[in-house]
């Protein structure tokens, strides 16, 4: 039974319970007082969006679990269709390149900051510890042998680390100590995929064991089981586990990273990247699938013969048993004519026969705008725009450019979080082992945790962006070092992950090189030279700009093409103002010219 309620222009519905049903036939009286009361309380909410007697919400019924309650159930089914759209959906499969390769690219590199105000140093000791630690380092990570499988250095165990947390939703990084002979440290990094993370024995998830994490009383992972080989694997494998501390229990060292994205609180494990967009992937690929063969199948048809009733061969009969017509004796006819098609083909069609050409439905027409808009609500889950997501820029050089701004946005923020989950707690581990084998001098890093984060302190930095205009921006950073909203060291560590001090010392090297052989250095562009228009008026003429001008200062004749035995020539001045900069052009075209191109006015 439903009770019902005017409320404005909303009706409350109420649906009747067992216990309602109870006291109603117990209690009359009281089961409407009841009733009353619920309808009041259901009339009392004023966001229409959690309305229960909508007909469009109402059958809206989404849980109100945990975030494990709501991840942990699915994690395994959506790992599982987060993989098969990584191998075999393309638009999928681009996605996770698209992200792995502008965040990890080539790998994040370490920049020692050690905290001279706490370590009481000169900028002149600082900058020599630095030097020292980040070839030590180097000379760890650049090898394979910091890869417990010895098959990856460093960086690339960041791209693998990441994209596993990328389809996944998570990954794990176990750091144990490998003596090896040869090998100057012991520190490596051993991944683990997210599948091999449950609870020990198959056990059940309790509030202090979910997804194979053990916490503590304030939820902090305090062990990690592991299974001894991937549950998936084709060999035979053995249901057994391994419990691993998250921290040593002495000397407090990292045993165990884990790398996810953490969106809810309480949340144990992570969701994969995919998760929001799985069901649109999917069905998306399916269209396109779709698409693909009602092309191939509408190519088949060349043209169609009409004959009398029930003398023909069906077009679906032919594409399934591969005869055409005449091709068996009881589909003969009384033409001459076998249906096969080949050039300068001369028909002879029987008594009521005739052909008539095929005209195809394919290529969909509409198929690549109902894509692309489908492709821009996926994209925005993945924090892709749609020109990033397809690799498609067709518009101006604003909205291309605004697209890679906002990119760019979800790309630093994942790799922040990839240096925080991954390579920071690495170097830390790797620091402390150099210190300890007297690698590195850090006098007190063991006994102070205050001196042993000024030693540890550092900043990851990779691959650049890119340039869309390389003039337009180096004058931007330009500028931006001239009221020094910058420094030099940041501009190079953003334009291609290098940093200041290697980058002059290189530069004065070669300007040494230039001088002892006699080569003159760049001339630095005069002031006013080349000026382009700012802020909306330079996009607008980036918008309409075909090709830049060229750089010198004097006039061209070009020969383009023959024409009627002769030659077309354009010819173009440059027109300078009186402190010599190039202020114009003039364009003159002729077509009957010598046969030599001249270079007129060239120094």
């Amino acid at each position: 039974m439903q009770y019902r309620i005017r409320a404005g222009r909303q009706t409350v519905t109420v649906d009747e319970t067992l216990l309602d049903r109870a006291v109603r036939y117990v209690d009359p009286v009281r089961a409407r007082a009841r009733m009353a009361a619920r309808l009041q309380l259901a009339a009392a909410g004023g966001y229409t969006g959690a309305a229960r007697s909508s007909r469009r919400l109402g059958a809206w019924k989404p849980g109100g679990g945990s975030a494990d309650a709501d991840l942990l159930p699915d994690l395994a089914a959506l790992r599982e269709r987060s993989r098969d759209l990584v191998r075999n959906a393309p638009l999928a499969s681009g996605a996770i390149n698209t992200v792995a390769t502008n965040v990890v690219g080539t790998g994040l590199m370490p920049k020692a900051q050690p905290r001279r105000a706490i370590l009481g140093w000169t900028e002149e000791r600082a900058a020599a510890w630095k030097r020292t630690v980040e070839q030590e380092f180097a000379a760890w990570a650049e090898c394979t042998a910091c890869d417990a499988t010895r098959t990856q250095s460093f960086y690339g165990l960041q791209d693998l680390a990441f994209r596993s947390a990328l389809e996944n939703g998570d990954c794990f990084a176990l750091t144990p100590m490998i003596e090896r002979p040869g090998v100057r440290y012991a520190t490596a990094v051993q991944l683990i995929e997210g599948d091999r993370c449950s609870n020990l024995d198959g056990k059940s998830d309790t509030p202090r064991l979910a997804g194979g994490v053990a916490l503590d009383e304030h939820g902090a992972p305090v062990a990690y089981h592991f299974r001894r080989e991937h549950p998936g694997e084709l060999r035979l494998t053995t249901r057994t586990w391994d419990v691993v501390p998250a921290f040593g229990a002495e000397s407090g060292r990292r045993n165990v990273l884990h790398l996810y994205g953490k969106r809810r609180i309480g949340q144990t494990r992570g969701a994969p990247y995919l998760a929001p967009v799985i069901e649109a992937f999917k069905n998306l690929d399916r269209y396109t699938e779709a698409e693909i063969f009602a092309a191939v199948a509408n190519a088949m048809f060349a043209i169609k013969v009409k004959t009398p009733e029930k003398t023909g061969l069906s077009p679906l009969e032919s594409a399934v048993t591969g005869q055409t017509p005449g091709s068996t004796a009881t589909d003969a006819r009384e033409s001459n004519w076998d249906g096969t098609l080949t050039a300068g083909l001369v028909v002879d069609l029987g008594q009521d026969e005739e052909v008539d050409s095929f005209t195809p439905g394919r290529p969909n027409a509409q198929f690549d705008p109902f894509v692309m808009a489908v492709l821009m609500q996926m994209g925005a889950a993945l924090e892709l725009p749609v020109e990033v997501l397809t690799k498609r820029f067709q518009s101006s050089y604003s909205a291309a450019r605004g697209a890679l701004l906002e990119a760019w946005k979800f790309y630093r923020n994942r790799r922040a979080w990839l240096a925080e989950a991954f390579c920071q707690p690495v170097w830390e581990t790797w620091l402390a082992e150099a210190v300890a084998r007297g690698a590195v001098d850090a006098p007190g890093f063991f006994a102070d945790p205050l001196l042993r984060y000024a030693y540890s302190y550092a900043t990851w930095h990779g691959d650049g962006p890119g340039s869309i205009d390389p003039a337009k921006e180096a004058t931007a950073v330009e500028k931006r070092l001239q009221i020094h909203l910058s420094t030099l060291d940041q501009e190079i560590a953003e334009y291609s992950g290098g940093d200041a001090e290697s980058t002059l010392e290189q530069a004065g090297r070669e300007k040494a090189m230039r001088e002892k052989h006699g080569l003159e250095s760049p001339a630095p562009t005069a002031a006013g030279q080349g000026a382009r228009p700012a802020g909306d008026d330079a996009d607008k003429a980036d918008d309409g700009e075909e090709d830049a001008a060229p750089p010198r200062g004097y006039g061209l004749t070009l020969n383009l093409d023959n024409r009627m035995g002769g030659k077309s020539t354009r010819k173009v001045d440059f027109i300078e103002d009186a402190d010599g900069h190039i202020v114009g052009a003039r364009e003159t075209v002729t077509h009957v010219v010598s046969e030599v191109t001249e270079l007129e006015g060239a120094p």
